[in-house]
């Protein structure tokens, strides 16, 4: 039986190893192909460090990951997902799988990196263990603004999976799409933006449907597979308020 006290042993076991190929390419390597020696190597050790540490089946849900988006999606199936807002992050617990995006987007899709929780510090920040990192093994600080989310490993077998968090029940459509250019205005554009700010999309809510309004759109659809248009129309504002905060 595993542990998040186990995991975390064997990430600080390896800290201030550097260079490629080293362990982790090379486990991963005789695995899966001679590709992967010299890649990108930050989630193969979070796959080393689960194989070693006996958490392959809690941190690894969908089996062996050196793609970070693949396995961020891993945890939203298995719903032991929790989106990167400053009130989520402030919620994290040592052991668990930390997904970053350098774009500061809350979209899997857009995950660029890997690490694991070590210590919460508040105000939305994690101290985190990271591989690949410089290309090296090392201690990092990382704050909400480009925290995608994090995975929650059950390590001991029998923590139920954090339940689905339902929305509440959408406002009355506006009746009119929301879509630029040119750039509209007005309460209701606020309003939807306030509400995707809630869900944990970084957006100002300034009343102005911009281009930065449009991304928020586009993955937002896309993350709930619906239609990729970036207009807010009757759907895509209903599932701003309705869709689980996954």
């Amino acid at each position: 039986m595993g542990s998040a006290k186990g995991m975390l042993d064997a990430a600080r076991s390896d800290i201030g190893l550097a260079g490629r190929p080293n362990k982790f390419t090379r486990a991963y390597a005789k695995e899966h192909g001679n590709e992967f020696l010299r890649a990108p190597w930050c989630d193969m050790a979070i796959t080393y460090w689960a194989r070693e540490s006996g958490n392959e089946k809690a941190v690894l849900p969908g089996g062996d990951r050196a793609y970070t988006v693949w396995h961020a999606q891993d945890f939203q199936k298995a719903d032991r997902w929790f989106k990167g807002t400053t009130d989520n992050v402030n919620k994290a617990e040592p052991g668990d799988i930390v997904f970053f995006d350098w774009g500061a987007t809350n979209s899997t899709g857009a995950i660029d990196h890997v690490g694991i929780v070590e210590k919460v510090l508040g105000g939305g920040r994690l101290q985190t263990i990271e591989g690949n990192t410089g290309d090296a093994v090392r201690r990092r600080v990382r704050s909400s603004s480009v925290i995608a989310g994090f995975g929650r490993p059950n390590y001991d077998g029998k923590e139920p999976p954090p339940p689905s968090r339902p929305g509440t029940k959408a406002p009355k459509w506006p009746g009119r799409y929301l879509t630029q250019p040119p750039i509209m205005s007005g309460d209701d554009v606020r309003t939807w933006q306030t509400q995707m700010k809630k869900r944990g999309w970084r957006l100002t809510a300034d009343g102005r449907y911009g281009p930065r309004s449009e991304e928020v759109c586009r993955s937002f659809q896309r993350e709930k597979g619906l239609k990729v248009d970036g207009v807010v129309g009757p759907q895509t504002w209903r599932q701003a308020w309705e869709a689980p905060l996954t």
